[in-house]
Protein backbone atom coordinates (compact mmCIF):
# COMPACT_ATOMS: atom_id res chain seq x y z
CA UNK A 1 0.00 0.00 0.00
CA UNK A 2 1.63 3.48 -1.26
CA UNK A 3 1.57 6.59 1.67
CA UNK A 4 1.83 9.75 1.27
CA UNK A 5 4.42 10.90 4.17
CA UNK A 6 6.74 13.09 5.85
CA UNK A 7 10.11 12.00 5.47
CA UNK A 8 12.75 14.06 7.34
CA UNK A 9 15.95 15.97 5.92
CA UNK A 10 18.16 18.60 8.08
CA UNK A 11 20.57 18.66 10.88
CA UNK A 12 20.26 18.22 14.62
CA UNK A 13 17.75 20.73 15.73
CA UNK A 14 17.14 21.97 12.29
CA UNK A 15 14.43 19.95 11.07
CA UNK A 16 12.83 19.93 7.90
CA UNK A 17 10.16 17.29 5.92
CA UNK A 18 9.84 16.69 1.95
CA UNK A 19 6.71 15.39 1.43
CA UNK A 20 6.98 11.89 -0.62
CA UNK A 21 4.78 8.70 -2.16
CA UNK A 22 6.85 5.74 -0.87
CA UNK A 23 5.79 2.02 0.22
CA UNK A 24 4.02 1.86 3.67
CA UNK A 25 5.84 -1.28 4.58
CA UNK A 26 9.37 -0.14 4.20
CA UNK A 27 10.83 2.68 6.63
CA UNK A 28 10.60 6.17 5.80
CA UNK A 29 14.08 6.53 4.69
CA UNK A 30 13.91 3.62 2.37
CA UNK A 31 13.54 4.73 -1.73
CA UNK A 32 10.36 6.87 -2.41
CA UNK A 33 8.21 6.58 -5.63
CA UNK A 34 7.64 10.24 -5.66
CA UNK A 35 8.36 13.42 -4.06
CA UNK A 36 5.52 15.89 -3.99
CA UNK A 37 6.95 18.75 -2.19
CA UNK A 38 8.89 20.08 1.40
CA UNK A 39 7.90 21.77 4.23
CA UNK A 40 9.90 23.58 6.93
CA UNK A 41 8.30 24.49 10.07
CA UNK A 42 11.53 26.13 11.76
CA UNK A 43 10.87 29.06 9.34
CA UNK A 44 8.63 32.01 10.37
CA UNK A 45 6.55 31.44 8.65
CA UNK A 46 6.73 27.60 7.90
CA UNK A 47 7.42 27.22 4.54
CA UNK A 48 5.10 24.40 2.55
CA UNK A 49 5.35 23.98 -1.34
CA UNK A 50 3.14 20.74 -2.50
CA UNK A 51 2.19 19.84 -5.51
CA UNK A 52 -1.29 19.21 -5.11
CA UNK A 53 -2.60 17.83 -7.98
CA UNK A 54 -0.42 15.42 -7.91
CA UNK A 55 -0.95 14.53 -4.02
CA UNK A 56 -4.77 14.25 -4.91
CA UNK A 57 -3.93 11.82 -7.89
CA UNK A 58 -2.23 9.78 -5.98
CA UNK A 59 -4.88 9.49 -3.34
CA UNK A 60 -7.12 9.06 -6.28
CA UNK A 61 -4.74 5.73 -7.23
CA UNK A 62 -5.23 4.39 -3.81
CA UNK A 63 -2.22 6.68 -1.70
CA UNK A 64 -3.37 7.23 1.57
CA UNK A 65 -2.18 10.45 3.11
CA UNK A 66 -0.56 10.70 6.82
CA UNK A 67 -2.35 12.65 9.56
CA UNK A 68 0.16 15.42 9.36
CA UNK A 69 0.01 15.42 6.01
CA UNK A 70 -3.64 15.57 5.35
CA UNK A 71 -3.80 18.57 7.77
CA UNK A 72 -0.81 20.31 5.16
CA UNK A 73 -2.86 19.27 2.15
CA UNK A 74 -6.14 21.66 3.54
CA UNK A 75 -5.98 25.36 2.81
CA UNK A 76 -6.06 26.97 6.31
CA UNK A 77 -9.17 28.80 6.66
CA UNK A 78 -9.38 32.71 6.74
Amino acid sequence: MLTIRLRRTGGTNAPAYRIVVSDSRRTPTAKVIEELGYYDPTKNPPLLNVDVEKAKGWIAKGASASATVQKLLVPPKA
